[in-house]
């Protein structure tokens, strides 16, 4: 059975709490990284650029707090709760009011319809939650076991703290309340997950019988633990509902394409894409005029079953030219 020592423990404080004798230091450094990767975040949501919000995984500084948070939960620590979920909630906040500020200097509102960095956070799923539990799983593991700590800038870019909040901030400054919310719930969903995967690790590896060995506890880290359940299950919910929603979507618009494939062969044309929108399903088709007739895949897609499915047909006429040489 894996096990913790007092060495152990105390290099995970000091990796971990905000506390004396270095809570300045400490301090500094994580508002200066939080700026910092939510201004990088924001910059690379805004440019629509992978590689910077990357980056901006990389420095970001949220995993700290949050890991302060298990391991006070595991060692019955009162008070580094209370300063490590303070300093979870702020930076929350002010990597918001960061994204919030460059949604202001954008040039054209920040969403999911002119950004695939917002389109890819503000729907999260089931999935995602699963994906957040491993990575707590990894992170708390590397806390407790130092040889294994090079591990750590893989679980800063797998899991996604600050992006999602600076997505939060563009959203909201471009009045797109819906998606504002479904990244906070990505948010949130990453951090219910690496509160109970990580208060799984750390009961595995028996940090509470050393803990409790040197201080009495000062809170029921049961309930504790209880209400980091609630809290995943809450979050559970929704992001079960829209795992159904995303599937049904993904079924219709197979259905859509089949049903669009079949009448653009019989009129000599193509389908070039079927994408889902924010609320129908858009068809691209292109080929030599006459244009099939819409009417006939309107009445095709009722006869599928897809009767309450809306679809917006795009018809790009081509022309062919031949230019034999001579």
């Amino acid at each position: 059975m894996p096990t913790t020592t007092a060495a152990d423990l105390a290099r995970m404080r000091d990796n971990l709490f905000f506390e004396d004798p270095d809570v300045g230091r400490k301090l500094s450094r994580f508002w200066i990284l939080l700026v910092l990767a939510s201004v990088i975040a924001s910059a690379g949501v805004v440019g629509d650029s992978t590689a910077t919000v990357i980056g901006a995984m990389i420095v970001a500084p949220l995993m700290t707090p949050i890991m302060g948070t298990v391991l006070a939960i595991s060692t019955g620590d009162r008070p580094n709760l209370v300063r490590s979920l303070a300093m979870v909630v702020g930076g929350a906040v002010a990597a918001i009011a960061v994204g919030y500020l460059f949604g202001l200097i954008a040039a054209v509102p920040v969403v999911a319809d002119t950004s695939s960095q917002v389109a890819s956070r503000v729907h999260p799923r089931l999935i995602d939650l699963i994906a957040a539990l491993a990575t707590g799983v990894v992170g708390a593991f590397a806390q407790c076991r130092e040889d294994v700590s090079d591990t750590l800038p893989g679980v800063a870019i797998a899991i996604s703290l600050v992006p999602p909040l600076a997505v939060v901030g563009l959203t909201l400054e471009a009045g797109a309340t819906g998606q504002a919310g479904g990244a906070l719930l990505l948010f949130l969903t990453n951090v219910a997950a690496i509160l109970l995967a990580g208060s799984a690790v750390m009961a595995v590896f028996r940090v509470h019988r050393l803990a409790l060995a040197e201080q009495a506890e000062q809170l029921n880290r049961r309930n504790a633990i209880l209400l980091v359940v609630a809290l995943v299950l809450v979050v559970a919910v929704p992001l079960g509902g829209a795992t159904v929603t995303v599937s049904r979507e993904q079924q219709q618009r197979i259905e859509v394409a089949r049903v669009a494939r079949s009448w653009a062969d019989d009129g000599g044309w193509r389908i070039v894409s079927v994408e889902a929108g924010t609320s129908e399903v858009i068809v691209l088709a292109a080929g030599a005029e006459p244009a099939p007739d819409p009417d006939s895949l309107r009445g095709a897609l009722d006869e599928a079953g897809l009767s309450g499915v809306d679809v917006r047909l795009r018809l790009v006429p081509q022309e062919q030219v031949d230019l034999p040489g001579s």
